[in-house]
């Protein structure tokens, strides 16, 4: 094998394990690396990914770390690279989509083209004439359009990643995708663009596009969500079969929801179990409250059924505490103290398999855990994969869960496929 066929580099660790997961049911060897690589990454597999935390962060620094990741994943003989960003295109107007498009078409070189599509049919999201629907609805008019971090309000993805990119953004339209991949790589040529986003309303126009990628002259940036990976993991043998996880120790179950979405909540309403309320707000006026809410927690694993920690609420409460502590102390907070609740239900409380909603909590557990790696295995639901991560000799399974993935029954059916 002289290295894998696709380098990941996604804005956040659960787009990381959506994107892993899915390759990996398609046969592939996965890896997800946690952060910024320090060095030479393991190369004995089809698919590397490294899983990021930049979707938020200054563009200047999520510049930084992407391109960094990009090296080491080109230094790892990765055939193509791909920039993983959210299937609902979640970013503002300064980015971070852009700026590290632009960054990554610049280390590529001068003639370099990136080509996308956030579209992920299975999961509802589909890109029409340049607009991006969930479900049968434009994004605008979605849950999407007030999400904490980045309401998603205007569904022309041409018009957002105009206004944050440095170069001309191109539109390849579903009828040239209808006539196959050749039609596709002409639209491409014709569209006199750095950044080319391409239409898809299912896997079969997607497969289009994974086919006429291999007829582009210029080297290509890739771009998406987990839909567009999956047509390449399609046309991609499988190199290197996939290693059973190892098997992790019983233990206690433990649920922590930081995400704000409407489908998170919905998963928060229909836990059956113990539902411990973290609130911003609380946090912020009492510096004891952490603490009691450590020893709730403690209280409530002591017996054998899973616990959930919540700090999901209503939008209006998510908008009152941005405007009493600001948007980044009060999405600081939540994330920190969950990741202290997590390293403490680990360590204290004999905890071995953890559910975390919210790309952003996602990312904070897992660092606070230390995993550097995370193995990936089966499919809780679409985009939702297990993994076990390895906490200073413990192996922990974790379901990293993006906050609009998932049936409203997750929190209670996933613990029958985890590890």
């Amino acid at each position: 094998m002289s290295g894998p066929f696709l380098g990941v580099i996604a804005d956040d660790v659960t787009g990381a394990c959506d994107l892993a997961g899915t390759v990996a049911e398609l046969g592939h060897s996965t890896s997800v690396h946690l952060g910024a690589p320090h060095g030479d990454l393991d190369a004995d597999a089809d698919c590397i990914v490294v899983a990021l935390k930049t979707r938020t962060i200054d563009p200047d620094d999520a510049v930084a770390h992407s391109v960094a990741a990009a090296r080491a994943l080109l230094d790892a003989g990765a055939a193509r690279l791909y920039q993983k960003y959210c299937s609902t295109f979640d970013s503002t107007p300064r980015g971070n989509i852009g700026p590290v498009a632009d960054a990554l078409l610049a280390l590529l070189g001068r003639d370099a083209v990136s080509i996308g599509t956030p579209a992920t049919p299975q999961a509802g999201r589909t890109q029409y004439l340049g607009h991006l629907f969930v479900h049968d609805r434009l994004l605008s008019e979605s849950s999407l359009r007030d999400h904490p971090l980045t309401p998603m309000r205007d569904p022309d993805l041409v018009r957002v990643l105009s206004a944050q990119s440095a170069h001309r953004v191109g539109l390849v339209p579903h009828a040239a995708v209808r006539w196959g991949p050749s039609a596709v790589v002409d639209a491409v040529r014709s569209a006199s663009a750095e950044h080319v986003l391409v239409d898809a309303l299912d896997d079969g126009d997607l497969d289009v596009i994974a086919a006429a990628i291999d007829d582009v002259d210029s080297p290509v940036l890739l771009g998406g969500g987990a839909g567009l990976a999956a047509a390449l993991a399609r046309r991609a043998l499988p190199a290197t079969a996939a290693a059973p996880l190892p098997a992790v120790e019983p233990g206690r179950r433990l649920v922590l929801s930081g995400s704000g979405s409407e489908r998170t909540r919905e998963q928060v309403a229909a836990f059956a179990g113990t539902v411990l309320r973290l609130d911003p707000l609380a946090l912020a006026g009492d510096p004891d409250a952490l603490d009691a809410l450590l020893a709730a927690t403690d209280e409530a694993l002591a017996g054998d059924a899973a616990v959930l920690v919540s700090a999901t609420d209503e939008p209006d409460a998510v908008r009152r505490a941005q405007t009493e502590l600001g948007v980044e102390r009060a999405a600081g907070l939540v994330e920190d103290a969950l990741a202290r609740i997590a390293v403490h239900a680990v360590d204290r409380s004999g905890v071995r398999r953890l559910i975390v909603a919210g790309g952003e909590t996602s990312g904070a557990v897992a660092a606070a855990l230390g995993a550097t790696t995370l193995r990936i295995g089966r499919l809780a639901a679409p985009g939702v994969p297990w993994a076990v991560a390895d906490r200073e000799g413990v192996l922990v399974a974790l379901l990293l869960k993006s906050g609009n993935f998932g049936g409203r029954d997750l929190f209670t059916t996933a613990w029958e496929s985890a590890p």
